[in-house]
């Protein structure tokens, strides 16, 4: 089976666990109405544990902070390991839930199916992956797939190649030479990347589709938090990032169709109206196969379609209220609002969350 993954508050460090909690008073916000999702429910106590995408952390932080605010006795710890660390912990018991960049694979699917029964696997987190640069002169680019292609598998060397000038008439484009920046750790956003490389340019990306970077000889960082640093500090360098860290570097419009599209939320969370869900994989599954090489117009490809793992059974009857009472909040317009604010990430639909509330409504104690 294909394996395809689709602002802010304080930023913590990406290798040190957040743990937000709360020990005044809060009122619980009321239950579902309109299937918005349980907001909180006051009732709930005690400590669960997640692990997982980096690129999350700003919305998680944001889902935290709302949830404890209406569940005051409750603690809830995330550690932006990374997607592959998160799943890797998930599937072994090791933690509670998980964020992931990526779908679960068949192996891990199958390992945490031993572990849960049937996986609890949401979309709680749509967000465009920009291509980052910093090119002294240059403040905006167009690329088409087969010119970002031929950049990160490092067949174009200098800023001023004839790909890259057709891409851009009339930009005085310098001979620097390009220096591409990727993750150096296994990653979702990775993943993300290059499957839209793999699919919008198979001619020019003959690599398989991984989250670990496939081609030697560039510079690799550590984390999102790393590839930003790397091509800040730099004069020739481009990377790939949540949009949400891109902050002042230069971001790359991308060619779809007959045009170049620049990277925003709404144009992020089209790419799910033109893709399918993955099939044979539990009905509390709501995995999608991306449609990255659509040529419709007003669509950003490059996107991290992040998911929230959970068992739909857990041997512990708090943890699994507890877990059932944050996916709640998260699926919920507050929830998705505050994502959106935390982390510039687009709130999914009212379509989406009544699908997916029933996987989340089944999470209980075995």
């Amino acid at each position: 089976m294909k394996r395809t993954t689709l602002g802010r508050i304080v930023a913590l460090p990406a290798a040190a666990a957040l743990t937000l909690g709360l020990a005044a008073c809060g009122a619980a916000n009321e239950s579902n109405e309109g299937g918005e999702g349980n907001e909180g429910s006051g009732g709930v106590s005690g400590t669960i544990s997640g692990a997982g995408s980096s690129a999350q952390e700003a919305a998680m932080q944001a889902w935290i902070s709302g949830f404890i605010q209406s569940n005051p006795d409750v603690t809830v710890n995330y550690d932006p390991i990374g997607s592959g660390g998160g799943r890797e912990q998930f599937v072994d018991g090791a933690s509670d839930f998980g964020g992931t960049d990526a779908y679960l694979d068949e192996e891990e699917l199958a390992k945490a199916q031993k572990r849960c029964g049937q996986v609890v696997e949401v979309p709680f987190y749509i967000s465009p992956i920009a291509v980052i640069f910093k090119l002294d002169g240059v403040d905006e680019l167009n690329l088409k797939p087969a010119t970002l292609a031929k950049i990160f598998n490092q067949q174009i060397t200098t800023w001023n190649d004839e790909a890259i000038a057709a891409d851009n008439p009339g930009v005085q484009l310098p001979d620097t030479a390009i220096t591409p920046v990727n993750r150096s750790d296994e990653s979702g956003t990775t993943e993300n990347f290059v499957d839209y490389l793999k699919a919008a340019a198979p001619q020019d990306w003959p690599h398989e589709v991984s989250g670990d970077w496939p081609v030697p000889g560039g510079e690799a960082a550590q984390g999102t938090s790393g590839v930003v640093q790397a091509v800040s500090a730099g004069n020739g360098t481009i990377g790939y990032a949540d949009a949400s860290r891109a902050g002042d570097l230069g971001t790359a419009k991308i060619g779809v169709g007959e045009e170049f599209v620049a990277y925003s939320p709404e144009a992020a969370a089209k790419v799910l109206d033109v893709s399918t869900r993955a099939e044979g994989r539990g009905e509390y599954s709501f995995a999608y196969d991306l449609a990255r090489d659509t040529t419709e117009s007003g669509i950003y490809p490059i996107v991290l379609v992040s998911y929230n793992i959970a068992c739909a059974t857990y041997e512990d009857a708090n943890k699994a209220e507890l877990v059932k009472a944050l996916f709640s909040y998260i699926v919920s317009k507050e929830g998705q609002q505050a994502s959106a604010e935390a982390a510039g990430s687009a709130p999914i639909s009212d379509k989406l969350r009544s699908r997916v509330q029933p996987a989340i409504d089944a999470i209980s104690a075995g």
